[in-house]
């Protein structure tokens, strides 16, 4: 049975902080596809309520887009408030936003450093903290977008290295901080993926790499698995590196 077949008041929900393209869009198609109603997030309102739209298309009203920035706290508890009220429940939440500024150390500045810091770390914090108290309730999951990164240091990547290494280890202990409350938590850890980000723009060249809807199954497996099996931390690289 999908979740679509299921009774309404048994249809799943999911947050997805950056939702409006790339990993987190990828993710919400899926999980819409099989029947999750899904909030994506953005910093851009414009962009959130587009993608949303989009996603409209697929299932009509099973989601909707909001401008929130995972920085802040109070506007990540404004987005669960809102899905709460028009959903009743929240059951998953993928944090994903991202960003990614990439320099030798003596370039690097520290308001890249700060910003890379504050939303791929301290964001899935405020995200974590705002969805707790209603993940509990529907026995719920939660899981970080971390990276392939978060494990393997490299040239120019010290902001980003150290933003990734932090998020693999917050999410490992929130983990054993929160199984006992009936909430899975875990993180998945791509290689090169085909996205928009850090500026890129993807063409036929990227075909090699994990593509946006590839996360997307791999989301929707771990929410199907058996609540008594978890897999916490989840590398996952492409097949053949540069299209060998």
């Amino acid at each position: 049975m999908t979740e679509a077949e299921k009774p309404q008041n048994h249809i799943r929900t999911a947050l997805i902080t950056g939702g409006s393209k790339g990993i987190g869009y990828g993710v919400a198609e899926k999980l819409v596809t099989e029947g999750v109603k899904v909030a994506i997030t953005s910093r851009s309102s414009v962009a959130a309520e587009l993608a949303a739209s989009k996603l409209n298309e697929i299932k009509p009203g099973y989601a909707m887009g909001m401008a929130a920035d995972v920085r802040d706290l109070a506007s990540q508890q404004a987005v669960v408030d809102a899905m709460v009220k028009q959903w009743e429940r929240l059951d998953y939440v993928i944090a994903n936003a991202g960003v990614g500024h990439f320099a030798p150390i003596q370039d690097l500045t520290p308001e890249q450093w700060q910003e890379t810091i504050d939303i791929n770390l301290t964001g899935v914090f405020n995200s974590a903290k705002a969805s707790i108290a209603e993940l509990k309730k529907t026995g719920g999951f939660f899981i970080s977008i971390a990276s392939l990164a978060g494990t393997n240091f490299f040239e120019k990547g010290s902001a980003y290295n150290a933003s990734k290494f932090g998020l693999v280890g917050f999410t490992q202990a929130m983990m054993l901080d929160l199984r006992s409350d009936g909430i899975r938590v875990s993180t998945i850890m791509p290689g090169s993926v085909a996205t928009e980000f850090a500026d890129h723009t993807p063409t036929d060249a990227d075909a090699w790499k994990i593509q946006p809807e590839d996360i997307g199954e791999l989301v929707y497996d771990l929410l199907k698995m058996n609540p008594r099996t978890l897999p916490s931390k989840i590398e996952v690289r492409p097949s053949r590196p540069g299209g060998k």
